[in-house]
């Protein structure tokens, strides 16, 4: 009896743990929520260079890096009290963060930023500038989308071009005058702008002309992701999702699986991709975009930033709220 009791105790510790086992991968799988900024401050953006070295910004000039996967991370000084709204990097040494109305650079991964433009009301008869999203096509040339507002009324849109690796930049005329978001390129040559009232503007010629794109809806888009200069994925109000198979000569709505506006999107591969929100949504697709199902986040909270890095991915959002995932 003692020996059988023995066995039968044994065997229910082993399926016992192997449960608790199952229960942990699952949960490693899935996306799991910090805080790492104060509950008063959202964090907007978070950019990795690769697996271990990353960052995210947020409200009141709010900047944190990590060189550990996101097991620590160690706050960092930026001359500004304006949100932080994009980080980019177009290599390992060569960064970019635009925060409010000014532009920083750091040429040292990120251990120094530098203040190198700063647009002054006096230059916009007094209205104000606000600068949301950055990318490089190349070593020096890069572009930078925004808004000018007068009393929190938007009154024309801001793009803007360097081609000295961000030193000095230039303003060039967009064919909107409404509120640009993102801006996203595949290469030197195709880029893709989108911001309110359902803008969608692409360019088949580094920038030198931009057209509008029928989105075919009014809905402002606050995301756009392209996997080459064919496919690409937009998002934005109440759960809107675009998808386009020919660089956006055509897009077509997706029926979302939620209401809530979606902020952000990324893809890690042709096939497979993320979708983030209002309300703590995430969306996953595997098929391109055709379908999307809700993940479980465990959050209500917004999410506006998300990125991936091979097969880590980061959402951060309100109240300082970091999610990470592993596949």
């Amino acid at each position: 009896m003692n020996v059988n009791g023995r066995q039968t105790s044994t065997l229910v510790c082993a399926t016992l743990l192997l449960l608790l086992s199952s229960v942990a991968a699952v949960a490693q799988q899935g996306w799991v929520s910090t805080r790492i900024a104060s509950a008063s401050k959202d964090l907007n953006t978070v950019f990795f260079l690769d697996e271990k070295r990353g960052w995210v910004g947020g409200d009141e000039g709010f900047l944190s890096r990590t060189d550990d996967g996101g097991h620590s991370w160690v706050q960092q000084l930026v001359e500004t009290k304006d949100a932080i709204n994009d980080i980019y990097f177009r290599d390992k040494e060569d960064g970019f963060l635009i925060a409010g109305n000014t532009v920083f650079i750091t040429k040292d991964k990120g251990s120094r930023w530098t203040e190198v433009r700063k647009f002054q009301p006096n230059e916009f008869e007094g209205a104000d500038v606000e600068l949301y999203s950055v990318r490089f096509t190349s070593k020096n040339k890069g572009w930078i989308v925004g808004s000018v507002s007068r009393r929190n009324t938007v009154v024309d849109s801001i793009l803007l071009y360097t081609d000295n690796a961000g030193e000095t930049w230039q303003r060039r005329r967009a064919p909107s005058r409404l509120e640009l978001i993102h801006i996203e390129f595949v290469n030197e040559k195709r880029g893709w702008i989108v911001g309110a009232a359902g803008t969608i503007l692409a360019t088949v010629d580094a920038g030198e002309t931009w057209i509008k794109q029928n989105a075919g809806l009014t809905s402002t888009i606050y995301h756009v992701d392209f996997r080459n200069d064919k496919k690409g994925i937009a998002v934005g109000e109440r759960g809107t999702i675009l998808r386009t198979i020919d660089g956006g000569a055509t897009w077509s709505p997706v029926t979302p699986k939620t209401r809530s506006t979606l902020l952000n999107v990324d893809f890690v591969s042709d096939n497979n991709g993320w979708a983030v929100g209002r309300g703590g949504t995430i969306l996953r697709t595997e098929d391109a975009g055709a379908t999307w199902v809700e993940q479980e986040t465990g959050t209500k909270l917004n999410l506006y930033g998300l990125h991936f890095a091979k097969k880590v991915g980061w959402a951060v959002g309100a109240d300082g709220v970091l999610l990470r995932y592993d596949q």
